[in-house]
């Protein structure tokens, strides 16, 4: 319960505004559903033929997953809220589409017929006799929907839209079980909150719930509205540069130290997107020009961006390599990188190590059999991890794949007893657990580097030599110390950052 109250005094401020935007987005997406699906579940009724095959189609989006589903939309939408509403959309159609097509095909038709009799044409069946009765079988289906986008709403945090899932990710990042606890439990209360509204308007009637109909959609239009105004209003005023990276502590202390060094030495404006999820999500992001910067690592822009392979071990051969890569395939600069290293590492825990003896990746070999793997899923299936480690040091494990702050906590219970890791993870500390060396010289250097597009630094120079200011900073163990003391001790990436640029003289 301590904990609980840590978390939440910690984070209360952060919390408030993850939770107004969790309801501003679900709200949108609940409208865009019903304006797509119910007018089509009437349209339907009239048009059985092709009734299944639609139906069928929005079951199957819906089993599309959701990392997956906006992996697809990033391309195209880029990042923040339109896609996140346009995925929530697909996933709310089956439940609304169902519900108006089988309750308006499930009136009697008896009453059909009397109100043709009554010289009724299809509106006005439609509008006094069919959707009245179908009411409680459509508020089902809304029920339903609503609960099912405010549960998934949380992806959302996953490409900058923000909301509760903010919250719970960074718990997960963090192995901080009260954080996550934090926020899902608004989660869930909103939820049975929406749930117990809904209910309560299938006691009202039909009249009275298009009046509350209306209010519904005025509140959306004001909100779309004030979206479309803010961006608007920004649009004209001076340039704001958008600063993002990937999920976790150091990606974030790297941003905010970008973030206060623009600020200070230029008079441009930041915003920070941070957490936007893995590599792939980040470099989208920047392509499609929805972020102006983020920090990228010279090991990972050659395997994962270029998909080639690192001609040296050496860290300034890997640096060449990656920038002449990165300018030649996307037109982006790679700025001169940090001093430290953050390269993979494998790690297992001290009884692990203490009974086979184990002090390199080679030594693995013999003891594969007793070797139970938790890696990141990113880890687990690139060249540069798992595939062309296994590949040069001649083992092969059962792996599961475990995100990088579950894997912790399975390493804790014993679950698994060897995990990837960086060389600069706070949890190495955290858990005293043994870093196996790479005595075959494997993994290349992963130095940070800001990563940003040549028009960006065509438009403005200015923010290169600022940027430059870190070049040949950050040692490992001050990386170390920095991620351990937000990780763990629970600081703010800002203040974290603001600290380390102070006392280096790079802040006043």
């Amino acid at each position: 319960m301590n904990n609980l109250v840590r978390a939440f005094s910690q984070t209360k401020s952060q919390l408030l505004s993850a939770l107004l935007q969790h309801i501003e987005i679900s709200l949108i997406a609940l409208f865009f559903s019903l304006v797509i699906a119910i007018p089509l579940g009437i349209y339907l009724t009239r048009r059985q033929k092709i009734a299944e095959v639609i139906i069928g189609f929005a079951g199957v989006v819906q089993t599309i997953p959701s990392l997956a589903l906006l992996g697809i939309l990033i391309p195209v939408f880029g990042i923040g809220t339109v896609p996140a509403v346009i995925a929530l959309v697909a996933y709310a159609l089956l439940p609304l589409l169902r519900n108006t097509y089988t309750g308006i095909k499930e009136v009697d038709p008896s009453l059909i017929e009397a109100a043709r009799a009554m010289g009724m044409n299809t509106r006005k069946r439609l509008l006094k006799v069919e959707l009245p009765l179908a009411t409680p079988v459509i508020l089902a289906g809304i029920r339903t929907a609503t609960i099912l986008i405010i549960g998934t709403a949380t992806i959302a945090a996953l490409i900058g839209a923000g909301g509760l899932g903010s919250v719970i990710l960074l718990g997960i990042d963090r192995n901080d079980y009260p954080l996550i606890i934090i926020g899902a439990i608004p989660t869930a209360l909103l939820a049975i909150v929406f749930d117990v509204l809904l209910r309560q308007l299938e006691r009202i009637s039909f009249k009275r719930m298009t009046i509350v109909a209306s209010i519904f959609v005025l509140i959306i239009l004001v909100i779309v509205g004030s979206m479309f105004g803010a961006r608007f209003v920004n649009s004209g005023a001076k340039k704001t540069i958008v600063i993002s990276g990937k999920l976790g502590a150091e990606p974030e202390i790297l941003d905010n130290m970008y973030a206060l060094l623009i600020e200070h030495d230029t008079n441009l404006q930041v915003q920070l997107k941070p957490g936007l999820g893995d590599t792939t999500f980040v470099f989208n992001a920047l392509e499609s020009k929805d972020i102006d910067l983020y920090p990228e690592f010279t090991g990972t822009a050659i395997t994962e961006l270029l998909k080639e392979t690192p001609k040296s071990t050496n860290s300034a051969s890997v640096y060449q390599q990656a920038k002449a890569g990165m300018a030649k395939k996307f037109k982006m600069d790679l700025l001169d990188p940090t001093q430290f290293n953050d390269t993979y590492a494998l790690a297992v825990t001290q009884s692990f190590a203490d009974k086979y003896h184990l002090k390199t990746i080679s030594d693995l070999a013999s003891v594969q059999q007793d070797v139970k793997a938790g890696f990141d899923p990113e880890f687990a299936t690139i060249q540069d991890g798992y595939l062309g480690i296994a590949k040069k040091y001649g083992f092969h494990f059962s792996i599961v794949s475990l995100d990088p702050g579950v894997r912790y906590a399975a390493l804790e219970k014993g679950e698994v007893n060897l995990v990837d890791a960086y060389s600069t993870d706070s949890a190495l500390q955290k858990y005293h657990l043994v870093v196996l060396q790479d005595n075959e010289h494997f993994f290349p250097p992963y130095q940070g580097a800001p990563l940003l597009r040549q028009d960006t630094v065509q438009e403005y120079p200015q923010i290169v030599p600022v940027l430059d200011k870190l070049s040949g900073k950050i040692t490992d163990s001050e990386m170390r110390e920095m991620n351990y003391e937000v990780d763990v001790e629970g600081m703010s990436p800002a203040t974290v950052a603001k600290n380390f640029l102070t006392q280096s003289g790079l802040l006043p």
